[in-house]
């Protein structure tokens, strides 16, 4: 009888327990190091409009470029490519590459789909994105890039490849050109398999 009546308080225990634990809700909190915290609104290539906040469950790879660019730019985004192109094809799944332009007012949508077909930057997790002005110097001085108008078509900018984990915090960032990316993409990798 005593076994009975334990098995039977034991039972009641772990059903409330687990009625208990599916009425509280998931942690939805957003760190106060995350990029996620910033509420300014993007157009993607295919001119929708997006928050960063969007690509929170997933590892962003991220840089700022601008399209006329003929020096810096085209070395991030062939480094940008080697780097998705020695990604493990399955977590590709599980990765945003973003491009935010630093020069919005000629970066329209139009033209950073243009600028992502010339460059095979196509596939679902390729992102350019467009801002304004003011949400591009907010996500450069996050991202800790500088850059400068030098003259109307010109930019003088720093050549930085962020990665942030799922949650939107910084976790490496990889500085300069042409440079050996192993470390980046092991912590990609790293990042990914968590």
């Amino acid at each position: 009888m005593k076994t009975k009546i334990i098995l039977f308080t034991i039972t009641s225990l772990l059903l409330f327990g687990c009625k208990q634990e599916e009425k509280e809700p998931k942690n939805t909190a957003i760190s106060e190091e995350s990029i996620f915290n910033l509420s300014s609104k993007w157009k993607t290539q295919d001119d929708k409009t997006v928050e960063i906040k969007d690509f929170r469950g997933k590892v962003s790879v991220m840089v700022m470029i601008y399209t006329a660019c003929k020096a810096a730019c085209p070395r991030l985004v062939a480094d940008m490519r080697d780097i998705e192109s020695k990604i493990p094809k399955e977590d590709l799944k599980d990765l945003n590459f973003i491009l935010v332009s630093i020069d919005p007012k000629t970066d329209t949508p139009e033209r950073l789909k243009v600028f992502a077909k010339d460059n095979f930057m196509e596939d679902e997790h390729w992102t350019f994105l467009q801002g304004t002005p003011t949400t591009v110097q907010e996500f450069a001085n996050v991202l800790a890039v500088k850059y400068k108008k030098i003259s109307p078509l010109d930019f003088s900018h720093s050549n930085i490849i962020s990665v942030f984990n799922r949650e939107g915090e910084l976790i490496h960032q990889q500085e300069g050109l042409g440079v050996n990316n192993t470390e980046t993409i092991d912590k990609i990798i790293e990042t990914v398999k968590k």
